[in-house]
């Protein structure tokens, strides 16, 4: 069942993208041309293989344009997902297809269909409408060309960033403020006793956070947020531009509009949680800036804090007022220790066990392999793959991405899920392992959320299983992970030292958590830019100005923007599925703190809180609306309660 991906090439990526894709055609081909009477059996079930078969393929295929070391790979695996993502585009747009399923919605077995299968059918509908079925030929013909440009940016956007590669040298005097262990880290330089910064997470985020030179911090921050200007900025546009015309032709007032038909919010819902939270943060901001601007004076004298500042200061607010320096925070962060910790507790809590294969298979050494088990069986239920350290053309972010959803297939067996964790950690150096600090331990366990909803998932339908929900709430499972790296007694419970193993002090840990609403407003308040940017390029009419358009939204940090950069060329999200979408990250907060609060009432770590939430919420996937998940859970309506108490605006 496990791929061998050690005997991956650029030629079986393609072979492999084109051996699935011709299968699948095969499938709808019998759809389409089919003599007898119309059912479930011969008309939807052949189309959900079809996907699947494709689905698979892409995990193992496409997929290593994101991971792959090898250059020749990484291109393959960009040219098989653009493949792909059109191969879905024609399929969904197909009037043959759209003919024969919905023949197959007025008849009687259709009429009598229930459940997942009445679901699917809906679906289908839904997307058939959605994809410009009711439309003339002309207008549907320009579509799907719109829609096959839009896949070529996206591919090309996000190639251009996982490509990108660039640094600046430096001397250790350039590097005062960082650690010797940062330093050793680093790759040398072009010219001698030189040590080269790149952009990779691991090396730019501390810098910016503790470099005592300025002028250097702020060089980097420029080089950070206008990486692929060049290339991605007119992608951008293009993008914009050709989602406006697609929403145009399908009859909806705005992108935002068709893209938030499929999910919990609306756009009104959106301005609505914005406007409840930005007015009291942006007070609270006021005030949290203030007290950076009275630190910061006694290096900038009048001279208001810049972006490039910003984290430099609150890094060293919280060394002086809760004496927490994130470099000591890290010696009782070890990865192994963390990926240890987060097992133990996930596997208490959810009733699980994990255990390393070591014979992993898997595309670069770096790679691990884990299986899931229920506690107390023998058996595997699920894999994940750990891909958590930087490289070349490597994506450079932290993400869950899917390799094998989970089904029942016709044998009745339950096909067993794979996902992979693909994130950018400090790598361990020659007599030092990877310290995370608890930023980084945070996102380990937040995309941990991600394997667990997608791994633990018992839905039979493949359409509706793993963490296939809406949109705007698939990020509540790893908005509710995150809240364990807050609790004392989950920390101390794990958090040793790499080097005497002793626990983690009390009192580190209770300063840590004390500093956790640090800077809160500040913090959420670019949050709120981001997913306000995000709505205002796609709720606009006419040509988008992407630079108004983000020094408009940039204004809700309250810092004064970098000028001369071009931040959206490289903000992956807008072209990597949260377009219209990255308002999610707070909306599926709301929920994530309101389902916490009942593990907080009724116990942490409390196996049968835990086993509810299982069962109601990551073992459902989408077989129901996400609302019905939290009912369930809860046992009462949702409410933004906690939510609204965590930011600090409400008691």
């Amino acid at each position: 069942m496990l791929y061998d991906y050690t005997a991956v090439t650029a030629d079986s990526v393609t072979e492999i993208t084109e051996a699935a894709i011709a299968q699948a055609d095969t499938a709808v081909e019998a759809v389409v041309g089919a003599d007898e009477s119309r059912t479930y059996a011969n008309t939807l079930a052949p189309l959900d293989r079809a996907g699947v078969i494709v689905a698979d393929a892409s995990g193992r295929g496409a997929f290593m344009a994101r991971v792959h070391a090898d250059d020749d790979v990484r291109a393959a695996g960009v040219a098989a997902e653009e493949r792909m993502a059109k191969w879905g585009s024609d399929l969904i747009m197909r009037s043959d297809l759209a003919a024969a399923i919905r023949s197959y919605a007025v008849t009687d077995d259709a009429r009598a269909l229930d459940g997942l299968e009445a679901r699917n059918l809906e679906f289908w509908l839904r997307d058939l409408r959605r994809a410009g079925h009711d439309l003339d030929g002309a207008d549907r013909n320009r579509l799907r060309e719109l829609k096959q440009r839009l896949i070529e940016l996206q591919v090309a956007f996000n190639s251009n960033l996982d490509e990108w590669d660039d640094g600046i040298d430096m001397t250790r005097d350039d590097l005062a403020g960082l650690p010797d262990a940062y330093v050793e880290r680093l790759k040398p330089g072009a010219s001698e006793a030189t040590f080269r910064v790149s952009m990779n997470y691991p090396d730019y985020i501390p810098f910016i956070e503790e470099a005592e030179n300025r002028d250097l911090r702020r060089k980097m921050q420029f080089k950070f947020w206008t990486r692929s200007a060049e290339e991605n900025t007119p992608l951008l546009a293009e993008a914009v531009s050709i989602r406006e015309e697609i929403a145009d032709l399908l009859g909806y007032d705005t992108w935002a509009r068709y893209s938030m038909e499929v999910k919990m919010a609306d756009p009104e819902a959106v301005d609505e949680l914005y406007a409840s939270i930005i007015p009291g943060l942006t007070s609270r901001g006021v005030e949290e800036l203030a007290a950076l601007q009275d630190l910061a004076s006694l290096d900038l004298g009048d001279e208001p804090i810049q972006s490039w500042d910003w984290m430099y200061y609150h890094t060293m607010q919280r060394r002086r007022d809760y004496g927490i320096d994130q470099n000591e925070v890290a010696e009782y962060f070890p990865l192994e220790t963390v990926l240890e910790g987060m097992f133990a507790i996930t596997g208490d809590v959810f009733g699980l066990e994990y255990r390393e294969v070591e014979e992993t298979g898997a595309w670069h050494d770096d790679v691990k392999l884990y299986e899931i088990r229920n506690r107390g069986s023998e058996e595997a239920i699920a894999f994940f793959y750990a891909d958590l350290f930087p490289r070349d053309g490597k994506f450079g972010h932290a993400a869950c991405f899917p390799i094998t959803g989970g089904l029942r297939q016709e044998s009745g067996e339950y096909r067993k899920p794979v996902a992979a964790i693909v994130a950018n950690f400090t790598k361990p150096g020659p007599g030092s392992p990877s310290l995370l600090k608890h930023d980084e331990a945070l996102t380990l366990f937040h995309e941990f959320g991600h394997v667990l909803h997608f791994c633990l998932t018992e839905v039979d339908h493949p359409r509706f299983a793993g963490y296939d929900t809406e949109w705007d709430f698939v990020e509540a499972p790893s908005q509710i992970m995150e809240h364990w790296m807050w609790e004392p007694e989950v920390l101390q419970r794990f958090a040793r030292h790499y080097e005497t193993d002793d626990m983690i002090p009390s009192d580190l840990v209770e300063r840590l958590v004390a500093a956790r609403d640090q800077n809160t407003a500040l913090t959420t308040l670019r949050q709120a830019f981001l997913g306000t940017f995000d709505l205002a390029i796609h709720t606009g009419h006419g040509d988008v100005d992407l630079e108004k358009a983000t020094r408009n939204a940039f204004a809700l940090t309250l810092i004064p923007y970098h000028d001369g950069t071009h931040f959206a060329a490289s903000f992956g999200h807008l072209m990597g599925g949260y377009d219209a979408g990255y308002y999610g990250y707070q909306w599926a907060k709301v929920y994530g703190d309101d389902m916490f609060s009942i593990f907080s009432d009724e116990g942490v770590l409390s196996p049968e809180v835990g086993a509810r939430y299982r069962s109601e919420v990551l073992a459902r996937g989408y077989s129901r609306d996400a609302i019905e998940h939290l009912r369930a859970f809860l046992g009462r309506e949702p409410s933004a309660d906690a939510y609204l108490k965590d930011l600090g605006l409400k008691e």
